[in-house]
């Protein structure tokens, strides 16, 4: 394998030489990338199925599925994205046209984590791609086999100097940044997003950080209780609640709060049976580490239902806590884990004001039938995006740009947006040569007043 050094060095130059840049390139690529990913479709279910204990439909809807439409949504719209799009110009400015030109940065460095280990590397790679950059990709030590087939199909589809994988642990990602790149992509961590970000501004390289935090989840009164409870435990408990967006901790007006955790521990008993332990398709806890920091937080509160564990297996069971405060461990930091602590409240204030002490999550989800409510929670909070009465779904359009804000990330992709973040929005300004304004010109006798009559 050639030092990381040499790939980028090679990809550097690959980019100067144009081709990437080709409309018929780009698309040609995505082609393939499409084919590679259908060609080795079982090999990426068995490699989910040995990482994360990921069953087949959890793995194609929330991975490999992800991908494929993005690809197919980017190859439907791309001629339109790539062609310089014409703006207005001011009168100021009479004879003249205005143009916003994309163009790729050039080598694009893709830092992906483990949880989604093959969507949240290949979909800013579609991105990548889709602009006209060259990638280098660093997939998760911890999902060694996905980390493998992606490897193998980016082998299989493309030239290193184009598109290539770097594998590796802690040491491999500290010696890529260290590198000079034209735009890095980072999902993962708070803390070492703060790594990534700090690392860039040696070389002044722009960032898309996309991190995580406590994306909270409110049950207003008026709310469909059996709905939300349902697509509640869908979206926490997917991944074993391995997910950037999953509710982390829930907001329930005290009115409907008995019944809402019935019609919950009803939900939850739907969709993974009476003991989610012994579940084939339950996923699990990727690494021991993770395992026992969430072990620990089953001893906060009160445990309404769930708590049981598998040490051996790195498997927990959905957990609801209650009983549950800011000043508890479990609300310290994200969860990342199938647990879910309830908190309560009386006047949709309370929530507001307990949700708005914390750094800015990258989701939010209200569950509601009241537009009023609706809008006074969409004006007091920031959030990063989510949903009213579902939780997730959002990720899934390609219409709707996906990030965070504040502590939650920087930057947007998927759709339009993902290419968009790897493009430089070059602004062109055509003059006409057919005349000339003459008094923009200092020696101009009365220039100062021809400006100011022209400008009012």
């Amino acid at each position: 394998m050639e030092s990381h050094g040499r790939i980028i060095e090679k990809q550097q130059s690959y980019f100067t030489s144009g081709a990437t840049k080709e409309l018929s390139y780009r698309i040609d690529a995505l082609h393939r990338l499409k084919a590679g990913i259908k060609g080795h479709e079982r090999q990426l279910l068995n490699a989910l199925k040995s990482d994360l204990n990921k069953s087949e439909f959890e793995a194609y809807s929330t991975e490999i599925g992800i991908v494929l439409e993005e690809i197919g949504f980017t190859l439907k719209h791309l001629r339109a994205w790539a062609k310089p799009r014409k703006v207005k110009t001011p009168i100021t400015h009479f004879g003249t046209k205005g143009f916003i030109y994309s163009e790729p940065y050039g080598v694009s460095l893709i830092l992906a984590p483990w949880n989604y280990p093959f969507q949240l590397a290949v979909a800013p790679l579609v991105g990548a791609i889709a602009a006209g950059n060259c990638a280098v990709l660093k997939p998760s030590e911890l999902t060694p086999r996905t980390s493998e087939t992606i490897s193998e199909i980016i082998r299989a589809s493309f030239q290193e100097e184009y598109v290539s994988v770097i594998q590796g642990g802690i040491e491999t990602s500290e010696a890529l940044l260290k590198e000079k790149f034209d735009y890095i992509f980072f999902t993962g961590s708070v803390p070492v997003g703060k790594i990534v970000m700090e690392a860039a501004a040696r070389h002044l390289t722009p960032v898309t950080l996309e991190l995580g935090g406590k994306s909270p989840c409110i049950v207003h009164e008026d709310a469909n209780l059996k709905l939300a409870a349902k697509r509640i435990a869908w979206g926490k408990f997917m991944n074993a609640g391995q997910t950037c967006v999953a509710p982390d901790y829930i907001y329930v007006h005290q009115s409907v709060k008995d019944r809402f955790l019935s019609e919950l521990r009803d939900a939850v008993k739907e969709l993974y049976g009476e003991r989610p332990l012994l579940n084939p398709g339950y996923t699990r806890v990727v690494s021991r580490r993770h395992f026992d920091r969430l072990e620990a937080f089953l001893g906060n509160g009160t445990t309404l239902f769930g708590g049981g564990t598998d040490k051996e297996n790195l498997t927990i069971e959905p957990t609801v806590l209650e009983d549950i405060g800011w000043e508890h461990p479990v609300m310290k930091e994200e969860i990342f884990g199938p647990i879910l602590p309830v908190l309560r409240y009386q006047h949709l204030s309370e929530a507001a004001y307990g949700i708005r002490n914390q750094p800015g999550p990258l989701a939010l989800y209200l569950f509601t039938e009241s537009k009023s409510v609706q809008e006074e929670v969409l004006k007091s909070v920031s959030f990063g995006g989510g949903c009213i009465n579902d939780t997730v779904y959002h990720i899934v359009s390609p219409y709707l740009p996906f990030g965070g804000v504040g502590n939650s990330g920087m930057g947007a992709y998927h759709g339009q947006a993902g290419f968009d973040t790897f493009s430089h929005r070059k602004s062109v300004l055509k003059q006409t040569t057919r005349f000339d304004l003459p008094f923009r010109y200092p020696n101009r006798k009365n220039g100062l007043k021809q400006i100011k009559r022209f400008l009012k």
